[in-house]
């Protein structure tokens, strides 16, 4: 790196990048408590303001944006990687059926044991 690119580097320019993190950071918080309609769509919204801030990270606090321009290449590669899979995941989560609740769970609430719990609890 050389001096004129660390001379662009002011703690100006920190402050303002700390203001934006945390700026998205109540915006993450405030989008948590809105339902856009689909989960997934909640979901989405989140990784792209996760993905925001930690492309503001990468450039200024890792001065990925002082580096040469090979860097950027290998760092938006990784990006675009990243935004690959997640798009297979989601597109395999969205192919599955919804699975149904069974009802083992209440009646575990309600104090009712399963047959082999019971058995367990005699063998000892």
């Amino acid at each position: 790196m050389s001096t004129a690119s660390q001379a662009e580097s002011s703690p100006r320019t920190y402050l303002r990048v700390l203001a934006a993190l945390l700026a998205l950071t109540a915006v993450t918080v405030l989008a948590a408590g809105v339902n856009f309609g689909a989960p997934s769509i909640n979901v989405v919204i989140a990784l792209a303001i996760a993905s925001l801030k930690g492309s503001l990270v990468a450039l200024y606090f890792m001065h990925l944006r002082h580096e040469r321009p090979m860097n950027a290449v290998i760092f938006l590669t990784g990006m675009a990687m990243l935004a690959i899979f997640l798009m297979f995941c989601f597109l395999d989560t969205a192919s599955r059926e919804p699975v149904a609740p069974s009802a083992a769970p209440a009646a575990q609430a309600a104090g009712a044991l399963r047959p082999s719990s019971a058995r367990i609890l005699r063998a000892s």
